[in-house]
């Protein structure tokens, strides 16, 4: 061995060894003379160790020991009916379903003689380009695949079942498919996630994209795509800089072609106690658009301090579309049955309605909040879109409102069940989180998205690709639209706006399945 490499081993040594020691016997000093940590004072070494490993605790059991179901609030089945159709545009699976047949659960009810492709009222006039991938080869380290255009019909609603919102407004918002995207704001994303959502919605059409209670950006109106416009109690885009509504604000932004309706925010799943946004999320930019200081954190109230019953709320939304000339709803979490059987009770009493309710379930998540709220306060969406439909129903004012559904409700199957208990759209929100790149690290809150999804930190931003991610939007959207007509054939009918809870079942843990789920829910 000659000189020169004995000199280059003992360097090799000297970084692999000594380097490591002084700084473990460091550590183990400093840990042996602090106070703060227990485990760490009596076991130095060990005990940071055990930091390391709680530390990548959540990676480890997402990715090596948490079975494909098993994972909250998404499991890794749930992802991958994501990622499939929006990356591939394919939802194919062989030998049989992952889902635990012995468990409680909707089913949706087939007909003995389904409906044939051409039998189905589908408007395929218009056909959309878009990119897809295809695996060639796939290795046990990697794994080689190239991105293909494609031609894809669009599975558009046909005239006669598109889903009219206001239809007495002056300009009524026409939706010619049952998905869009639920509500999150500009600065809870980033411009590349907002600016991917948009091109992406716009390119796929028939579909629409809720702006969140932060205001309306340059970014939400790129792709061309239909808004609903959002206020949130901070009333942020609408309102003076000391927090007053501004109806000459709201005015100016019913001006804008692309916002076909506003919704009110009155609740979310994720967060009933209102918004929250941390102060290093807050731009110079964002806080322009909500007229708000920057770099401070903002927490709108937990609701409009303009109205606090019924009749004040229904008297705003009167006029808000007095002054818009566009439909106006409402966005609420089921919560007291007495309150939405008063809603009903009130809007026949007075004669005046939204246009339309978003109703969310608790299992919203979006949004940032408090562990006690996010887990326990407001009923699941199977359960609180039959109590919102049913009141309607008995105070004769359901043809008056549609009901727009959302919380986890990210595939064909959820959604038509959806659909069936009383639902006249969906919205859908982390799903499209996911076609944009989300790994479901569940930092959103914190401005550090290891993805640049759910940050306003440019240099995080920077791994996300506009125009790749803007396809995988587009796939997504359609693909779903394509599963509930798919569906809709399975159970005889020519499309997924007829499904009613006559189509569906529901199976109890003892293998009852009840036909009426009105029932199902009051049991």
């Amino acid at each position: 061995m000659t000189e020169l490499a004995s000199l280059f081993l003992l360097i090799i040594i000297f970084l692999l060894l000594i380097i490591p020691g002084v700084f473990m016997l460091y550590g183990y000093f400093i840990d042996r003379n602090q106070r703060r940590h227990s485990v760490l004072k009596n076991y130095p070494l060990i005990g940071r160790v055990r930091y390391f490993f709680e530390s990548i605790g959540p990676e480890l059991r997402q990715y090596l020991f948490t079975e494909d179901n098993e994972g909250k609030p998404f499991s890794r089945k749930d992802y991958q009916n994501i990622v499939l159709p929006a990356k591939y545009k394919k939802r194919m699976v062989g030998f049989g379903s992952q889902r635990d047949f012995d468990q409680p659960g909707y089913y949706i009810k087939n007909t003995m003689f389904p409906k044939l492709e051409e039998e189905l009222a589908i408007d395929q006039q218009e056909k959309i380009k878009t990119y897809a991938y295809y695996i060639e080869k796939e290795y046990l380290f990697s794994r080689k695949e190239y991105r293909i255009k494609k031609e894809v019909d669009p599975y558009f609603l046909d005239e006669k079942h598109s889903v009219v919102i206001g239809p007495n407004c002056p300009k009524p918002f026409v939706a010619k498919g049952l998905i869009g995207m639920s509500g999150m704001s500009y600065g809870a994303l980033g411009d590349r996630a907002v600016t991917a959502l948009s091109l992406g919605l716009g390119r796929a059409g028939g579909t629409w994209m809720n702006t969140g209670e932060g205001g309306v950006s340059d970014y939400h109106l790129r792709g061309n795509v239909d808004l609903i416009m959002q206020i949130g109690p901070g009333l942020f885009g609408v309102r003076t800089k000391e927090g007053e509504m501004s109806w000459e604000q709201l005015q100016n932004k019913a001006g804008i072609e692309q916002i076909k309706a506003f919704e009110l925010k009155l609740a979310q799943g994720a967060k009933t106690r209102g918004g929250h946004v941390e102060g290093e999320k807050v731009t110079e930019e964002i806080a322009a658009i909500r007229n708000i200081t920057p770099y401070q954190t903002v927490d709108s109230p937990n609701r409009f301090k303009e109205f606090d019953d019924v009749y004040g709320m229904l008297d705003f939304v009167e006029r808000v579309r007095e002054v818009t000339g566009k439909p106006v709803g409402i966005k609420i979490v089921v919560g007291q049955q007495g309150d939405i059987d008063t809603l009903a009770r009130v809007m026949a009493e007075t004669g005046h309605a939204p246009d339309f309710i978003s109703v969310d379930g608790g299992e919203g998540g979006t949004g940032a909040t408090y562990q006690e709220l996010a887990d326990s306060v407001g009923l699941p969406i199977k359960s609180a879109i039959p109590i919102l439909h049913g009141a309607l129903v008995d105070h004769g004012v359901r043809d008056r409102v549609k009901i727009i559904a959302s919380g986890k409700l990210f595939t064909p199957d959820r959604i038509a069940v959806a659909l069936a208990l009383g639902a006249d759209l969906v919205q859908v929100a982390r799903a499209f989180m996911v076609t944009v790149g989300c790994i479901m690290a569940q930092v959103c809150h914190t401005n550090h998205c290891p993805v640049g999804v759910a940050t306003t930190d440019p240099s995080l931003q920077k791994a996300l690709n506009i125009e790749e991610k803007s396809y995988r939007v587009t796939n997504f959207v359609i693909s779903v639209r394509e599963g509930l007509f798919n569906i809709a054939a399975a159970a005889g009918l020519e499309s997924p706006t007829q499904l009613k809870d006559e189509h569906v079942s529901y199976k109890d843990l003892y293998d009852v399945v009840y036909e009426n789920h009105l029932m199902t829910n009051q049991k």
